[in-house]
């Protein structure tokens, strides 16, 4: 395969990407409107990212059982057509939205955005193996963050599409019907189906695993998969649980004391600080010289951040409120502070994990200890530090795996069911706050965000413990070498 064929069919793959990113950050803005329009508690109103993200392990479990009984199906019907069907699951599920929302059924939304969600998995399966396929193996973290960076690209402006489309009249008029979410899930529908037919036409080289897979649970004698897969579920976890329970955060006292209707560029912010990390982790996919690197390592997080913030004075405008904005200048000392991180880390996967994890549970115990904007922008940062964190822990934990991959790449995403547990689990903390005044002076909800701090120090934790691992096997993942030995 030539470098023409590789960046094209690269280019290609990625796009998929924006569509999980669009609709993941999407479920931001239907937990508050379920939450109000069907009278939820807060860990309730947190079942739209259970019933989204159960649906990757209930998927990767259907296809790990497959692979364990016939043989790799990706294998044998080939990624591509692997992608297509995804699309067109997920475009049942858009479809979906239709009568549940005829039906004012709280369960039958639910339910669709379990078959969205159903889709993604397969979809997952194959793209970040099949991206990482598409180059040297050493750098494949890296385009699997140029990947997540447009994946990002889809968070930023997926909530705010929305809500100035469909949910800005939503959250502002209260009579507004709950068919009001017919629309965009309907232009889903049609994107995902125009999507799997460009796909379908399109020259994705065939990338398979040569080696046949045994019949056997091979993939968890290599203990990296076994880490990694506990990584993925904490990782996951804390990165939605941070954002979905931002808008019950922000309207307590201590924090902003606003409504969930006047607070969404603070959730596009979160969802941006993803898109600054992952463009500047996918620098090095343009094989750039060292000095250009380092310097490129400064300039496009800045850029990164203008762009978000272009986005939302935009969005503001259009809604005569651009002065709103200001609210995110704020932020702009910790785009220094992941400038700094990255040049330390100096793109080493297991070094980042330990890095970036130690700074983001700082940040989180700076956000419990704190109040106002200070807190709620070091809870924010969050996304900057998990922004990187996904590439990293996949490639460690598929390092060595050889035709195990595939199955061990099913077990990670399997793993993405830690955004089904996490948030509801936080929100449940939140909703002692009916029955108790608080603890240490703060809100119960406010003291919730211990969660994320505890998830942050394990994903530190993990990124000495996989190192470990992996150099008794004679690989030194941050060397981006095989080690001579075992």
């Amino acid at each position: 395969m030539n470098n023409n064929t590789k960046t094209s069919s690269l280019v290609t793959l990625i796009s998929v990407f924006f569509f999980w990113g669009f609709v993941a950050a999407s479920n931001s803005v239907l937990i508050p409107l379920f939450k109000k329009h069907f009278d939820l508690l807060q860990w309730q109103s947190q079942l739209v990212d259970f019933a989204f993200y159960i649906s990757y392990t209930v998927g990767s479990l259907i296809y790990f059982f497959i692979s364990y009984s016939i043989g790799d199906p990706l294998n044998k019907i080939g990624y591509k057509k692997g992608l297509v069907i995804g699309l067109c699951i997920s475009a049942v599920g858009a479809l979906g939205f239709v009568p549940a929302a005829a039906a004012k059924s709280y369960p039958m939304l639910l339910s669709s955005l379990f078959i969205v969600g159903l889709g993604f998995a397969l979809q997952q399966i194959v793209a970040n193996p099949y991206v990482i396929a598409l180059g040297n193996p050493a750098t494949g973290s890296h385009r699997v963050s140029l990947a997540g960076g447009v994946n990002s690209f889809g968070t930023a402006i997926g909530p705010l599409l929305l809500s100035f489309a469909i949910y800005g009249n939503v959250v502002q008029k209260g009579d507004v019907p709950i068919s009001a979410v017919q629309m965009p899930y309907l232009v889903l529908f049609g994107m995902f189906l125009l999507f799997a037919f460009i796909l379908g036409i399109s020259k994705l080289p065939a990338v398979t695993n040569p080696e046949k897979m045994e019949r056997d649970f091979g993939a968890f004698r290599h203990p990296q998969i076994l880490w990694g897969m506990l990584a993925i579920f904490v990782y996951v976890g804390v990165e939605v649980t941070i954002q979905s329970n931002m808008p019950a955060l922000m309207e307590k006292p201590e924090i902003l004391g606003l409504d969930h209707t006047k607070t969404v560029h603070f959730i596009s912010l979160f969802w941006g600080c993803l898109m600054i990390g992952r463009w500047t982790g996918a620098i090095t996919v343009f094989n750039p010289s060292k000095m250009m690197r380092r310097l490129l390592t400064v300039i496009v997080p800045l850029v990164a951040f203008a762009v978000i913030i272009g986005v939302n004075y935009i969005k503001m405008s259009a809604e005569g409120n651009p002065q709103q904005v200001s609210d995110l200048f704020g932020f702009s000392p910790m785009i220094l502070v992941i400038i700094v991180a990255f040049l330390l880390a100096n793109e080493k996967p297991a070094r980042t994990m330990m890095l970036f994890g130690t700074m983001a549970a700082i940040m989180m115990l700076i956000g419990l200890v704190t109040s106002g904007k200070i807190a709620l922008y070091a809870f924010v940062s969050g996304g900057l530090f998990c922004s990187v964190m996904w590439p990293c822990i996949f490639s460690l934990s598929i390092a060595g795996l050889g035709k195990y991959t595939s199955q061990g790449s099913s077990l990670l995403i399997m793993m993405i069911a830690g955004a089904a547990a996490i948030p509801p689990l936080q929100g449940l903390i939140c909703d002692t706050d009916k029955i108790s005044p608080g603890i240490f002076g703060i809100s119960w909800t406010h003291f919730s965000y211990i969660v994320p701090l505890l998830g942050f120090s394990y994903l530190a934790f993990y990124g000495w413990k996989v190192k470990s691992v992996l150099k008794a096997q004679g690989i030194d993942y941050d060397a981006q070498t095989e080690v001579q030995g075992h």
